[in-house]
């Protein structure tokens, strides 16, 4: 068989995840594509065999008897490939663990606690990179991801809950006052827009604020709190280490709301001893998510 009697690579992936997932949008969450992208790589791919690869089922689709026999052949290709990756990559030596983390919570949690893993296990290379939402592990060369539970989850992927989310607002010590008295400024995440909205409804013995002032991230939000500049409605995991040493305030304590974050691994990754050890290590500093004072 000569090279070019193979379709594309890509569009290959993207039809068996289709196959596998029996619904379009399912498969481009996985593969991080829009809806159309993955509907066009699948229909090119049915045209260049001349043969129908998919029929409606239901809200989804399910292949027909050429694509089921391209679907296996397929899934059956792309596992092989996996597997001698990962022995390739075994047999040079071990690689680093690419850990993903939402910004705001590397800053200000992850980050600070990552020399105690570093000092228990200095064989294991940990290689911390930020982003939110969506994944594309292969892309990506991501091998564990920390996340907001709060997006489609694909089934291809092992997710553990990492601790339940909660918010509530934080101050510097001296605008307590101001904040009782409805006499301060709210400030929140563009990441979360609708935050301070939600946390008051729920919350209608608390004040409002005069206004509502929105920053990229949360770690600027809480920056601007400790400066003084307002009141942050902030996640309580990202605020613990400085209610705790004072530097910041949370009178009204924090609210759960109904999300989470979560572990996110692909379901077929090779779990190696290191990975074990870090997945453990993350969920004893989740337990436990105030940082000892050194």
């Amino acid at each position: 068989m000569k090279r070019s009697d193979i379709p594309s690579l890509d569009d290959l992936r993207a039809f068996e995840a289709v196959t596998r997932l029996g619904a379009v949008r399912a498969a481009a969450a996985e593969l991080a594509l829009t809806h159309g992208a993955v509907s066009r790589r699948v229909s090119k791919l049915a045209a260049e065999l001349h043969v129908r690869l998919l029929e409606p089922d239901g809200r989804g689709v399910r292949p027909t008897r050429a694509g089921e026999r391209l679907a296996q052949a397929t899934s059956d290709a792309l596992r092989g490939i996996a597997a001698a990756l990962a022995e390739i990559r075994s047999a040079s030596g071990a690689q680093p663990i690419v850990l993903s983390c939402e910004r705001s919570l590397a800053m200000r949690w992850l980050i600070p606690r990552l020399s105690d893993f570093q000092d228990r296990h200095p064989g294991i290379d940990v290689h911390l990179s930020t982003g939110g939402g969506a994944l594309d592990f292969a892309r990506e060369r991501i091998t564990l991801a920390i996340r907001r539970l709060d997006f489609p989850l694909a089934p291809a992927w092992t997710v553990t809950t990492l601790v339940p989310e909660a918010v509530g607002p934080v101050m510097r010590p001296d605008m307590a006052r101001r904040f009782a008295e409805a006499d301060y400024l709210a400030l929140g995440s563009r990441t979360r827009p609708e935050a301070w909205k939600n946390w008051l409804a729920s919350r209608p013995d608390m004040s409002t604020p005069r206004e509502i002032r929105l920053y990229d991230h949360h770690f600027m939000m809480l920056e601007a709190a400790a400066s003084g500049l307002g009141v942050a409605l902030s996640p309580r995991i990202i605020a613990a280490d400085d209610v705790a040493n004072g530097r910041l305030l949370a009178p009204a304590g924090f609210t759960a709301d109904g999300t989470a974050y979560g572990l996110i691994r692909p379901r077929d990754a090779l779990v190696t001893n290191s990975l074990k050890i870090l997945e453990q290590w993350l969920m004893r500093q989740a337990e436990h998510p105030i940082r000892p004072a050194p």
